[in-house]
This record gives C-alpha cells, structure tokens and sequence, in this order.
C-alpha cells in the first residue's frame, strides 16, 4: 500500500479506538456494562443489530460469492422480516418483562437449571469457534494480499478491538458499530461507483447490469425446490425463517443488543427496522460482485485471485506448467474482451438474434476458462496438498487492491478491520455476559458484590478474546468464509430454537423431557449434515422441530415437576 493509505487506514482505526474507549465513560455494574442501563434508542438497536451481523466476512466473501455463483445468496435472507415479527410478538416483551441479562436466565425460570447450562453451552461453543473464524477470515486474506504475517495479523485484529471492548462493554460495543457503519457503508457505495466508474468510457450501469444479466450473475430468484440446493426461494423463506429466529431470538450476540433498548417499542422498531434493510443490504453488497464480474470481463483477472498462492507455486516444479496455464488464461481473457464488447453493442441495439450469438460465444470462452482454472487448481494442490484452492474470499480484494486509487485502498482495507470488530466485540460482549451470569454467578460464586462482578465481566472478555485469537490461529481452508459461519451456526441453531419454542408454546412439557429432546436433536442434526442429506440451512428447521416433536413425546415419560406445572 502507498503511504497515503496506511495514513488512512491508522488514523480510521485508531479514531475508532479513542471514539469506544471516550463512550465507555461510567461503568459501574453489571447492568451497565451489559445492558448499558437500557437507554438505547431504536436506531442506535437498529445499527447494532446490523454491525453484529454484518462481519467482515460479509464485505469480504459476499462480493465473491455473487462473482462465482451470482446473486441467489440474497434469498438466504428472505425468511429474515417474518422472523422479525415473531420475534416482536412473542420474545421480546417475555426478555424486557423478566429484566433478564441473558436469554438463557429465562430458561431455567421456565424448565430447570440443567436446561439452561445446556443452551448456554451451545451458545458458547457455537460463538466462540464463529468468533475465532471471524477473526481469522479478514486476517487470512490481508496476510497474503499484503505480505503481512498471518499470526500477527490475527494478534492485531483481535487485541486491539478488545481494548475498548473490555473497557467499555455494551456502550462501547454500541457506539462504535454506530460509528463504524457510517464509514463501512460510505466506503463500499464508493467502491460500487468505482467498479462502473473503471469500465470502458461506453460501458456504464445500466449496460454493466445487463451483461451481468446475460451471464446469469442476477439470478436473485431460484423457484426450483431441491433439498440439497443451498441457495433457493423455498431453503431462503422456510430454512432461513428458522435461522433468522434463532439467531435474533436465541443468540445473546443479538439479543444482548435489543436488551439495550429504552423499553420493548424501541426494541421493536429497531428489529422490524433491520427486516426491512438487511435484504436490500445484501442485495447491494452482493451486487459489487455482480459487477466486478463485468469488470474482469474487459480487464485482466488472475487465473487464481490469491497472488501470493500463485507465486509459491511458480517456486515450486509445478510452476513452469502452471505459467503455461496462466499464459492460455489471458488470451482467452483476450478473447472475452473482444466478445464482451460484441455483447454490449448487441444489447445496445436491442438485437435479440446477435444478443443470442454474442451471449453464446462469451460463455463458451468462459467455460474454457474454467477448465483451465480447475487445472492450475490441481496444480495447486499438488505443490501443497494443504492450500486453500477456493478464492472466492480473494476476488473483492483483489480488485480493491489493484484496481482502486491511493486512500481509497486503505479506507477500504479499514473497513474490513472495522466490520470485523464490530461483529467480534459484539460477541465477545455477550460470550462475556452468557459466561458470568449463566456459568460463574449461577453455578460458583451467587452471592458476590456487583464491583466483582463487573471486574469478572471484563475478565471474562479478555479471556475469550484470547481464546478466539488462538481458534484463529489454528483455523485454515475455510473456502467460502460466508458459508462456513452459517454452516456452523446453523448445527446448533435449530436445537437450541426449538428449546425456546417449546418454552414459549408447550406449557405443559418439562425440563428433563425438553433437555433429552435437545441432546438427541442435536446428535441427529450433526449426523444428517455429516452425511449430507440435506443442504445447511434445513438444518435449522429440522433441529427446531425435532426438539419439539421429542418434546411432546417425552413429555409422557418424564413428566413435569410439581413446580414447573405450576409455572
């Protein structure tokens, strides 16, 4: 990078250090370190729901993804605004009415205390290991672009966002995703203008859009139902409902941010708020990518987007084969220079029989250019069986990197520290409060002073900050960095879904019934991921209605107890 952008780059992040260290100012308890008092406005809930959710692997990988697959991504998110409604009716006003720290208090106030170590177990183990990979994501793919080292980078990704997040706890965690989302979305609206603005003089939005189109990359809409399609209409709506429920009403990284809020309207509004913005967010996130398509359709793209993979494999005896490869990639990137204008002008002129013929002999090309990819794949592979072979985090990045101009690299490279801190220190926030309130008081230490409390909180931050720098440190071959969060997310979502909905909805059943339905949900749910029966994001639904229907059964072999009826 030139001076001008590490300039950038330093003073954004450190503003951002002083900025949640100035607004951590007066905490004294745990209410106010966890809750922040419940002062939040709907908006500032609103803004720290999205900078919870929207990681740095959603500006890094998303981008990418719609580059290699197109846009359908965008229909994991249509189940996300019925969910929200759910949410509003039934979890919020119960959360706000018990004045609960954590979600999973509620669950031992309705079954026992077995059910609640249980779902709080799942929560810990589910957002230590996403925190760890968050960490990692944004670090693996600065490390090679920049030539930086990987295990500090992780060290400085992770230890200076616990700085303030420590000192600060919710306040800080609120403020500063605030804050952060202004300059992460100033910086990808001008990062999308870049991308139309670098296309040749003729080519503009409109005619980048319709190329796009021609290429399948805007395939928003997939009706056609299959099981083991990860990305389509029925999976988005019914799988995606389910996830979003989860993870908004069962995750304490979010429920910890509605918590915050002046009273249950305001947590309302800023959840219906982020149901009507996160999908059109990702509709325009996964759009760059759509266009950066089109971009290195009329420009050189790399037969590989991770540079600094290639360049150790041309050290190696697969490198002279390798440059052989490279060599046939660019004249057929030649090639589709000339037929993507042939495209162009043929959509210009509204000609349907050119359009057919231009469309046909690009994607041809194109094909060709993939088989010439999976063989430098293979390449690869065979110089380090251990390599990471799936760029699609690499693409965005890399145009980034290349094709944009001095201070706006480092602006965007800002970026993804700050989306990553964003969602990090949310989670480190709640791994904190789920870890002291649910763990450490209920179980060790329950007649403690608020002051120990509060010093165990930051404590316990610290500890799983460092213990999420060393999942990062271990953590590799991650492919698509988008998908393997939710993939992971979505093994105990569904479970631990389903253990609320039945203390919700089945008043009757008990906690021992509800605790043996999840341990064996749970079970079936890794087992029919493992064996690949059905697509991720079914998981989530299955998980949720498999605890319920065992529930209903095992609710005749262990019976409630006297107390438990009476609740």
């Amino acid at each position: 990078m030139s001076p001008l952008d590490w300039i950038v780059l330093v003073s954004t992040l450190t503003i951002i250090i002083f900025y949640g260290v100035w607004k951590s100012r007066g905490q004294r308890n745990m209410e106010s370190y966890f809750l922040d008092n419940q002062s939040m406005p709907w908006y500032i809930v609103l803004l720290s729901i999205i900078g919870t959710q929207a990681s740095a692997i959603t500006f890094i990988s998303a981008p990418g993804q719609a580059y290699t697959d197109g846009m359908r991504f965008v229909q994991y998110y249509f189940g996300l605004p019925l969910a929200m409604v759910v949410l509003c009716i039934t979890f919020v006003p119960i959360f706000h009415r018990l004045k609960v720290y954590t979600a999973y208090e509620y669950l031992e106030q309705r079954f026992d205390l077995k059910t609640r170590t249980l779902a709080s177990s799942l929560f810990l183990i589910q957002r230590g290991l996403s925190t760890g990979i968050s960490i990692c994501a944004p670090s693996i793919i600065l490390s090679s672009l920049l030539g930086w080292n990987l295990y500090w980078t992780n060290m400085i990704m992770g230890g200076l966002l616990i700085i303030y997040t420590v000192a600060g706890g919710t306040r800080a965690v609120a403020y500063t995703q605030t804050f952060q989302l202004v300059i992460i979305f100033g910086g990808m609206f001008l990062a999308g203008w870049m991308v139309v603005h670098l296309l040749p003089n003729d080519i503009g939005f409109k005619q980048a859009l319709q190329v796009s189109g021609k290429m399948d990359k805007l395939n928003v809409i997939v009706t056609r139902f299959d099981w083991k399609d990860k990305y389509n209409i029925w999976s988005g709506i019914i799988g995606g409902f389910f996830l979003a429920l989860s993870y908004f009403g069962t995750d304490q990284s979010q429920v910890g941010r509605y918590l915050t809020a002046k009273s249950v309207k305001e947590s309302r509004l800023g959840l219906l708020m982020n149901g009507l913005v996160k999908v059109p967010m990702q509709f325009l996130i996964l759009l760059i990518g759509a266009l950066v398509f089109v971009f290195y359709l009329y420009f050189k793209a790399p037969i590989f987007f991770n540079e600094a993979q290639l360049a150790r494999v041309h050290k190696t005896e697969q490198g002279p084969a390798l440059i052989k490869l490279e060599d046939r990639y660019s004249e057929l990137g030649q090639l589709k220079q000339q037929q993507v204008k042939q495209l162009a002008a043929a959509l210009e002129t509204d000609n349907g029989a050119q359009v057919a013929i231009a469309k046909k002999a690009l994607q041809q090309t194109d094909d060709k250019s993939q088989q010439l990819r999976t063989e430098a794949l293979s390449l690869i592979k065979a110089s380090d069986p251990t390599a990471d072979t799936n760029d699609t985090n690499y693409i965005f990045l890399h145009f980034v990197v290349n094709s944009l101009p001095k201070g706006l690299v480092g602006l965007l490279i800002a970026i993804i520290f700050l989306a990553a801190w964003g969602s990090i220190a949310a989670a480190l926030n709640s791994l904190a409060s789920t870890t002291v309130i649910d763990v450490y008081k209920r179980l060790y230490n329950e007649h403690a002073t608020e002051e120990h409390y509060l010093k165990m909180s930051k404590l316990w931050t610290l500890i799983w900050g460092v213990f999420c720098i060393v999942v990062a440190q271990f953590a590799g071959n991650l492919g698509s960095l988008i998908e393997v969060v939710n993939v992971l997310g979505s093994w105990f979502y569904g479970v631990t879904l389903g253990i609320f909905m039945v203390a919700f909805y089945l008043r009757k059943v008990g906690g021992t019934a509800t605790f043996w339905s999840a341990i064996i949900a749970e079970i079936a749910v890794l087992v029919i991921y493992w064996t690949g029966t059905v697509s991720f994001l079914w998981l989530n639904a299955i998980g949720c209605l498999l605890v319920v229907i065992l529930a209903l059964v095992f609710h005749y072999i262990f019976p409630p107890s006297a107390r438990q009826e009476a609740k």
